[in-house]
C-alpha cells in the first residue's frame, strides 16, 4: 500500500511533454514530394547536439494534430579506399658499386600503384628508383629520385617508406637503392590503392594565433571557429624550404571552469602524428564537434617552422529518411536526455533508392514549451508535504497497531 502510494507522489511530480517538446530547436523541411529524402545538416547544428547526434530527430505533425515519427539513416561522407593486394615474389636481391637492387615478379600483369616496404633499420635516409619491365631486357622508370626514411629517437617515431605512384603494369619491378649500408628489408607488399575522396566541406576560421612557447620549446597554435563545427581533418600549411620532422599534437577545447585564480580550460586529443617535408601534413581524426583547437609542435632544439596557414574541414553528414505518412515535418534537435533511435531501415540499408531528392530546410526555431502541459510537483508547497507525511505516519500507525491485536 506504502509502495503505491509513493510511486503514485513520484508520478505526480513529473512532467508531461509532447515529442516535440522535449526538443529545443527545430527546422521546418520544406518540398517534400517522394517517400524517400535526402537532407544536408547544416554546421550550425553541430553545436547545439549532443556529441554523437544521438538526439537528432524528424517529427511530423498530421491534418489531425498527431505526432508522427519519420525513421532516417546519418550518413557521413568520408574517404572510401579500396586496397586490392597484389601477390608476388621476390627473384633478385644483389649489389654494385650503385647501390643495392632488389627484383620483384608478378604472376601476371596487374595494375598496381603502391608498394609498401619494411626495413630492420630504424634510422635511415635513402634515395630509391623504381622501374617496371615485361621481360627483364627493357627497363622503364616509374619513379626517380624518390625518398624513404625512417626516425625512431626518444622524441620522435616516424616511417616514410611507401612508395606511391601512378597505376602501372609491368611483370617485373626493380628497386633501386641508394645507401652505403645494406638494406635490411623485412617485407614488402604490392598493392593496387584507390581512394575514392568524401564531400569536404572547408571550415571557416575565425581567429588563428601562433605563439612560441621558448621555456617548453614548441610552436602553440589556437584556432577559434566561428561556430561550433563538425571537422574530420585538419591541413598543417608550413613554408619551409629545409628537411624538417616534428612531433605535432592536436587537441580540442571540451569545456571550461572559471575559478579564483582565473579560467581553467579542459582539453581532448583529437589526433597526433608528426610534420614532416615529406608530405602534406593532413591529419585526419574522427568526425568531432568543436569551436576551439589547440595545435602543439615539438621543436625540441630546433628553430621554430614557419607556419602558413591551417585549414579545418569536416566531411558532410546527411540524413537519408523515408516519409509515408502527410504531414508537416520539422527536423528537431537539442535534447541532452535523448538516446539514440532504433530504426528498422538500419537493417535494410540496401533497400534505399540510389538515386533520392534533397529537401529544404528552413530557418531554426526555438521550440516554445507548452506551460500548460506541466503539471506542478505535488511538493512545490510545503503545507502538502506536511499532509503527505501525516498521512504516511497515520497510516504506519494504523498498521503497526492491527499487527500488535493480531498478536
Amino acid at each position: 500500500m506504502i509502495n503505491k502510494i509513493f510511486i503514485l507522489f513520484l508520478l505526480s511530480s513529473s512532467f508531461i511533454y509532447g515529442q516535440m517538446e522535449e526538443y529545443t530547436y527545430k527546422r521546418e523541411l520544406v518540398s517534400l514530394s517522394d517517400q524517400w529524402h535526402e537532407l544536408s545538416l547544416p554546421q550550425e547544428v553541430f553545436g547545439k547536439t549532443t556529441p554523437n547526434l544521438k538526439d537528432i530527430r524528424i517529427y511530423g505533425i498530421t491534418a489531425s494534430n498527431d505526432t508522427i515519427e519519420a525513421p532516417y539513416l546519418l550518413r557521413v561522407s568520408s574517404d572510401k579506399v579500396v586496397q586490392q593486394e597484389v601477390e608476388f615474389k621476390t627473384l633478385n636481391t644483389v649489389q654494385n658499386n650503385n647501390g643495392y637492387y632488389f627484383t620483384f615478379e608478378l604472376p601476371s600483369v596487374a595494375s598496381i600503384n603502391q608498394i609498401k616496404l619494411d626495413f630492420i633499420q630504424q634510422n635511415f635516409d635513402w634515395k630509391v628508383k623504381l622501374e617496371g619491365s615485361q621481360d627483364q631486357n627493357e627497363w622503364f622508370t616509374v619513379l626517380k629520385d624518390y625518398r624513404i626514411m625512417s626516425i625512431r629517437n626518444a622524441f620522435t617515431d616516424f616511417q616514410f617508406t611507401q612508395l606511391s605512384f601512378p597505376s602501372s603494369k609491368f611483370r617485373y619491378y626493380r628497386l633501386h637503392i641508394r645507401s652505403k649500408v645494406r638494406p635490411a628489408l623485412s617485407n614488402a607488399s604490392i598493392a593496387q590503392h584507390e581512394k575514392i575522396a568524401g564531400e569536404l566541406i572547408h571550415l571557416t576560421i575565425k581567429k588563428l594565433e601562433i605563439k612560441e612557447n621558448k621555456q617548453n620549446k614548441q610552436t602553440e597554435i589556437d584556432v577559434e571557429m566561428t561556430t561550433p563545427v563538425r571537422a574530420s581533418r585538419i591541413k598543417i600549411d608550413v613554408q619551409e624550404a629545409i628537411d624538417y620532422h616534428r612531433p605535432v599534437t592536436i587537441k580540442y577545447l571540451i569545456d571550461s571552469t572559471k575559478t579564483e585564480k582565473g579560467w581553467i580550460y579542459n582539453y581532448g586529443v583529437l589526433s597526433s602524428g608528426t610534420l614532416n617535408s615529406l608530405t602534406e601534413n593532413e591529419l585526419s581524426f574522427k568526425s568531432t564537434t568543436l569551436k576551439q583547437l589547440k595545435i602543439i609542435v615539438h621543436n625540441h632544439d630546433n628553430q621554430a617552422l614557419k607556419i602558413d596557414s591551417i585549414q579545418v574541414s569536416g566531411y558532410s553528414h546527411k540524413l537519408v529518411a523515408r516519409f509515408t505518412t502527410p504531414a508537416r515535418y520539422f527536423l528537431c534537435y537539442g535534447n541532452q536526455k535523448a538516446k539514440a533511435p532504433t530504426y528498422d531501415i538500419q537493417q535494410f540499408a540496401d533497400q534505399i533508392p540510389s538515386v533520392i531528392s534533397s529537401l529544404k530546410i528552413g530557418q531554426e526555431i526555438n521550440i516554445k514549451k507548452d506551460q500548460s502541459s506541466i503539471i506542478e510537483p505535488l511538493f512545490k508547497n510545503k503545507a502538502w508535504l506536511w499532509i503527505t507525511m501525516g498521512v504516511i505516519i497515520l497510516l504506519l500507525g494504523g498498521f503497526s497497531l492491527k499487527m500488535i491485536q493480531k498478536k
